[in-house]
């Protein structure tokens, strides 16, 4: 005679109920009872309570309604849920005031960034090209530029015109003398697109949606400033928008004057300039020409008013008279 080995605890949840345990719990509940001899192959299911002694007989057991057994072990865990649900709800009570105070912080620590190098400063701007919805406001200052200036600018440029985005640009009237920049603007004029010049500008700017806006911080043009703030971004709008009242149309007639006794209207500009003291290099980087242009156009107002010297010059200037047509009537 062989002893049996004794049946062992099942070593598993009641979520994670074993197979034999499974099979007999079927079958009690399709019977309405189950034999302890049975039974005892599954013991898990007493432990669990999926099974109880039947008050009539004690040789038999009966199982627990599923719905009955399922309730009992839910009740526990949905009231640990609702535990957790009131304590969510009071640690975010708890914390929403410091939560603003933080988002706020964070605002203010993106409203500047430092771009450093030009392919920062291209990805930049060219992401957020891509992410305008309706405009552009830009300030170009110098003179004409380059063909592949241009080039880039055209590129750039197309996928502006084919989303209907409205985009302004402030040139100086230097580039007016150049027939690349004068081909630009016809080109934009496909889109809604315009652009304008004036004799002085300030530095180079970018607003993109009224959103951010983008300008340098350094001369060399490897740092530029990305500006978030609302406050700052509406201010250099506000100065686009002076300046762009002031402007002409890049299309149409030159905005200077006639010539005046041989002195031509950019010439009364340097003069002008001269007059209040500013050395050639400083005339030249505020009317967007380059040094050797702006001295060739001294050599010639000095040639027409009969100056031999750089201190006669200034006192001639202010006594011809020349500087009268710009005074305003």
């Amino acid at each position: 005679m062989t002893t049996k080995d004794p049946i062992r605890a099942h070593p598993h949840s009641v979520a994670e109920l074993c197979e034999e345990g499974k099979r007999l719990y079927a079958d009690a509940l399709r019977a309405g009872r189950i034999t302890r001899t049975e039974a005892a192959a599954a013991p898990c299911l007493v432990e669990f309570a999926l099974l109880h002694p039947d008050p009539d007989d004690p040789e038999w057991l009966r199982p627990v309604p599923p719905t009955a057994a399922l309730a009992q072990r839910l009740r526990p865990i949905e009231r640990e849920i609702q535990d957790r649900r009131t304590l969510a709800v009071e640690l975010t009570d708890t914390f929403e005031p410091f939560l603003a105070i933080s988002a706020q912080d964070r605002s203010m620590a993106h409203a500047i960034t430092v771009l450093e190098g030009s392919e920062r400063i291209n990805a930049a701007i060219q992401l957020a090209i891509a992410e305008c919805q309706s405009e552009i406001l830009t300030v170009q200052p110098g003179g004409g530029r380059s063909e592949e200036i241009l080039r880039e600018a055209v590129k750039r440029s197309q996928s502006i015109i084919e989303r209907g985005i409205t985009m302004r640009t402030l040139y100086q009237h230097t580039a007016r003398h150049s027939q690349g920049t004068i081909a630009y603007a016809e080109y934009m004029k496909q889109g809604k697109v315009e652009v304008r010049t004036l004799e002085e500008l300030v530095d180079r700017l970018m607003v993109f949606d009224r959103t951010v806006a983008y300008i340098p911080a350094q001369e060399d043009g490897q740092v530029a400033l990305e500006l978030r703030h609302p406050g700052l971004v509406t201010y250099l709008a506000n100065v686009f928008e002076q300046l762009w009242q002031r402007a002409s149309p890049l299309l149409e007639e030159a905005p200077y004057g006639p010539p005046t006794d041989g002195i031509t209207g950019v010439q009364r500009s340097i003069a002008r300039l001269l007059i209040e003291g500013h050395v050639d290099e400083a005339i030249a980087r505020r009317l967007g020409m380059n040094v050797r242009t702006c001295r060739a156009h001294i050599a010639k107002i000095a040639a027409a008013l009969g100056s031999g010297s750089r201190a006669q010059l200034g006192y001639l200037i202010a006594q011809s008279g020349i500087l009268e047509q710009d005074k305003p009537r």
